[in-house]
C-alpha cells in the first residue's frame, strides 16, 4: 500500500482500514515511510479525526511496532496507572510500592517527550537509582520487588516514538486519537493486565477543560478495551499543587515521608489512594473498592509498601538507607528564598500552569528532550487554596541554583495567586469524577 494513497483516504475523511494503517505504522518503522508522509498523516488526522476503530488499529499497531513483554511467570496481576501530568503528581512514586505491597506487579515505564507546563519533569529521574534498564532487567526487578519505575525505552513501541517527534515540530501533539494511541501503545507493548487513568483538570493541567478532560477519558477508556485492556479513568483537581512539592527531588523526598508516615498531605493521599483502589479492584486483587482501600491503609501502615519502595530503589542500584537518610542521597539546591506575597489574606485562586513554568526556568524541566534537567531545584511548602499568606506565611519556599533565578521565579510566582479577604466559598474536591467505564 503506498503512504501516499493513505494519506490522500485519510485527508479525504474515508476511514482507514486496521490493514492501511498497520501497513503506514511498519513503513514508519522500517523507514520507509518519510518525515513528510508522517507528518501529513497526523495533520490529515488532525482536520479529519478519527473512528474509534481507526484509533483501536492505530494504536495496536505501534504496539507491535517493537518488543511486547510477557509476565506468565508471576503470580499476580501485571497493573500500571497513567496520568496526564500535573504540578507535584508525585502519585506514580506511591502508588506503584502500594500496588506491589497487597500482590499486584507494576512495571511503570515513564513517557517521553519534552516536558510541558502541566508537567515540568518526572520525579523518578531524581531518585539516586538507575532508572535507565533493559527490558530484560526491568523484568527481573518487577519479579523480585513487585514494582519498578523506570525511563521510556526504545524497545516499546518504537513508531510511537517517531511519531512523536514529528507531531512535537509540526504543531500535531494534542491530536486526541493520536494522543489516546501514543498512551495506550506504550501500555499494551508492557503486557498489562489492568490499567488505571489519571487524567488532571484545571488551571495547571494539559486539559483545563472539564468537557475536554471527559472526551479524553472516554476516549482512553474505550480504545484501551477495544484493544483487550480492561481500563478505568478518574478525573482529579489540578487547580493547586498535589502536595506540597513540585520539583523532582522534592517530590521524592514528599513521597518518601508520605511512604514512611512521616507526613501525609490529604489531597494527595486521596488521589493516590483512589486510584490504587480502582486498580486493585479493576486488576482483582480485591473485591471492591472499599475493600481495597483498607488493603491499602494496611500496606502503609504496617510499613511494606514503603519496604517495597525501598527493595525497589536497592534492586535498582540505589542506596539501601534512602528511607532513613533521605537528606544523603537527594540532591538539595545552594539556594532556598521565600515567595512571599506583599498582601494578607486567602489564597483565592492559583495559576497552576504558572508554577510549572516557574520549575521549568529554574531548570526543573525541559524545552527540548535533550535539555539537562537540575534535580535539586523546585518549590517545597506551596500553599493551596484556602489557606492563609501573610508576611510571616510566603505562598511556596523557592529552591534554586542562583539568585537570578530564585528572584524570576518568586516574581512569577507571585502573580500567579490570588488573594482576598475571607477563604473562598468552596473548594474542588481532589477526585472531580470517578471511573469512566467503556
Amino acid at each position: 500500500m503506498l503512504p501516499q494513497e493513505i494519506i490522500k483516504k485519510k485527508r479525504d475523511g474515508t476511514p482507514l482500514a486496521a490493514a492501511e494503517i498497520d501497513a503506514f505504522i511498519r513503513g514508519l518503522t522500517a523507514g520507509e515511510v518519510t518525515e513528510g508522509q508522517a507528518a501529513a498523516f497526523a495533520m490529515a488526522t488532525y482536520f479529519k479525526g478519527m473512528t474509534p476503530d481507526e484509533t483501536v488499529a492505530l494504536t495496536l499497531a505501534m504496539r507491535d511496532s517493537g518488543k511486547t513483554l510477557c509476565w506468565q511467570h508471576l503470580d499476580g496481576p501485571v497493573l500500571d496507572k497513567h496520568s496526564t501530568g500535573g504540578i507535584g503528581d508525585k502519585v506514580s512514586l506511591i502508588l506503584a510500592p502500594l500496588i506491589a505491597a497487597i500482590g499486584g506487579y507494576v512495571p511503570m515505564i515513564s513517557g517521553r517527550g519534552p516536558a510541558t507546563p502541566a508537567a515540568p519533569s518526572t520525579s523518578s529521574t531524581a531518585s539516586p537509582a538507575n532508572t535507565r534498564v533493559a527490558l530484560e532487567r526491568l523484568q527481573e526487578v518487577v519479579a523480585e520487588g513487585g514494582c519498578a519505575i523506570v525511563g521510556q525505552t526504545a524497545e516499546l513501541a518504537p513508531a510511537d516514538g517517531r511519531l512523536y517527534a514529528i507531531r512535537d515540530v509540526t504543531a500535531t501533539v494534542d491530536i486526541r486519537p493520536l494522543i489516546v494511541a501514543s498512551i495506550l501503545s506504550k501500555k499494551l507493548a508492557a503486557g498489562l493486565g489492568a490499567l488505571v487513568m489519571d487524567v488532571k483538570v484545571g488551571s495547571g493541567a494539559f486539559l483545563p477543560s472539564i468537557e475536554e478532560a471527559r472526551r479524553l477519558a472516554a476516549d482512553l477508556v474505550a480504545v484501551a478495551e477495544g484493544a483487550g485492556l480492561p481500563c478505568r479513568a478518574v478525573l482529579t483537581d489540578m487547580n493547586r499543587c498535589l502536595g506540597h512539592t513540585a520539583g523532582n527531588a522534592l517530590e521524592v523526598r514528599e513521597a518518601i515521608d508520605f511512604l514512611t508516615g512521616r507526613k501525609r498531605e490529604q489531597r494527595l493521599a486521596t488521589v493516590t489512594l483512589t486510584l490504587a483502589a480502582r486498580l486493585a479492584e479493576l486488576g482483582g486483587l480485591a473485591d471492591s473498592a472499599d475493600a481495597a482501600l483498607l488493603m491499602l491503609q494496611r500496606a502503609l501502615d504496617d510499613g511494606s509498601a514503603a519496604e517495597r519502595f525501598q527493595r525497589m530503589v536497592a534492586t535498582l542500584g540505589g542506596p539501601a538507607d534512602l528511607l532513613d537518610q533521605p537528606e544523603r542521597h537527594l540532591a538539595a539546591a545552594p539556594l532556598r528564598r521565600p515567595a512571599a506575597l506583599d498582601v494578607e489574606g486567602f489564597v483565592q485562586r492559583i495559576d497552576v500552569r504558572a508554577l510549572g513554568l516557574a520549575i521549568i526556568e529554574l531548570g526543573g524541566g525541559r524545552t527540548r528532550p535533550e535539555d539537562a534537567i537540575d534535580h535539586r531545584v523546585g518549590l517545597s511548602d506551596v500553599l493551596g487554596l484556602g489557606d492563609r499568606v501573610d508576611k510571616d506565611r510566603p505562598f511556596a519556599i523557592v529552591h534554586a541554583a542562583d539568585e537570578a533565578d530564585a528572584a524570576r521565579a518568586i516574581d512569577r510566582l507571585c502573580a500567579a495567586v490570588t488573594v482576598g479577604a475571607e477563604p473562598p466559598s468552596s473548594a474542588m474536591s481532589p477526585i472531580v469524577e470517578g471511573a469512566a467505564a467503556s
